[in-house]
C-alpha cells in the first residue's frame, strides 16, 4: 500500500508538465505566425516601391531638354510692336528635383541673356546674369515657378507646336544687398554655375506698379518663363 501511495503521488505531480509544454507549443506558434506576417507585410511594401519605381518614375526622363518659345504682349514697353517672341532652353531634372533656364540674347532688345537655376530641394533661385558675369541668388517663388514634375508636363502637352499659346508678362522687382562669400552653402547646382562669378543676395521689393525704362537706370531685366506666363525679373543696384 505505501508503494502503491508513493507512485500516485508522482504521478500527480508529474502531470501538469504536458499542460505548460502545450502553452510553449502555442506561444512558439503565435510568433511563427506573427512573424510571417511581419515578412509579408515587408515583401508587400518593397514590391510596391519597386512597382512604383521601375513601371511609374522610369516613365520620367531623368533629364528632359525643351527648347521653348512664347508670343506675348507687353502694353508698357513695347506698346506698339505687337507680339514679342521669347525663346529659352529648359533642362527639368526629376528625380534631383531642379530645373536649369537658358535664356538668349532676346530679339527685341531691353533683357539680358541670363542663366537660371530654380533649386527646389534647396528652396533658392539662382540668376547669373550674362552681360554683367554676375549671379544672383534669392528664396524660391513657388507661386511664380513650377515644380519639375509640373512645367515637364506643361511642356510635354505644348509639345506638338512650336510657340505656347499667346501669354502676358508680370513683373518682379529684386535689390541686390549683400555678397556672398560661402558659396557652398547654396548647393551644388547652383555652386557650379556662380562659382569664381560675383554673387549677392536679392531681396524682393514690396509690390507695386511696373517700373519705366526712365526709373530702371541702375537695373538689369531678365525675362525668362517656367510657367503659363513670362515674367520680368528686374535686379537693381542697392540705392
Amino acid at each position: 500500500m505505501e508503494t502503491t501511495g508513493l507512485v500516485l503521488y508522482l504521478w500527480l505531480q508529474e502531470e501538469p508538465a504536458p499542460t505548460v509544454q502545450g502553452r510553449r507549443s502555442s506561444l512558439s506558434g503565435v510568433c511563427y505566425l506573427t512573424m510571417g506576417l511581419l515578412v509579408l507585410l515587408l515583401g508587400l511594401v518593397f514590391a510596391s516601391m519597386y512597382v512604383y519605381r521601375y513601371f511609374f518614375i522610369t516613365q520620367l526622363p531623368r533629364e528632359s531638354v525643351f527648347h521653348c518659345g512664347v508670343l506675348y504682349e507687353d502694353s508698357l514697353y513695347s506698346p506698339f510692336k505687337g507680339q514679342l517672341e521669347l525663346h529659352e532652353d529648359v533642362k527639368i531634372y526629376i528625380e534631383e528635383n531642379y530645373e536649369q533656364i537658358n535664356v538668349p540674347v532676346p530679339q527685341f532688345g531691353g533683357s539680358d541673356p541670363a542663366d537660371i537655376i530654380h533649386d527646389f530641394q534647396r528652396g533658392l533661385t539662382a540668376y547669373h546674369d550674362i552681360t554683367l558675369d554676375k549671379c544672383y541668388v534669392i528664396e524660391l517663388n513657388t507661386t511664380i515657378v513650377m515644380p519639375p514634375r509640373n512645367l515637364w508636363e506643361l511642356l510635354v502637352n505644348v509639345k506638338k507646336g512650336t510657340y505656347l499659346p499667346q501669354t502676358y508678362i508680370i513683373q518682379e522687382e529684386m535689390i541686390a544687398t549683400e555678397h556672398v562669400s560661402d558659396m557652398e552653402q547654396l548647393g551644388s547646382f547652383i555652386y557650379h554655375l556662380c562659382s569664381g562669378k560675383e554673387t549677392y543676395r536679392l531681396k524682393r521689393r514690396s509690390a507695386r506698379r511696373r517700373i519705366s525704362r526712365r526709373e530702371a537706370g541702375n537695373c538689369h531685366h531678365i525675362r525668362h518663363f517656367e510657367n503659363t506666363f513670362v515674367v520680368e525679373t528686374v535686379i537693381c543696384k542697392k540705392s
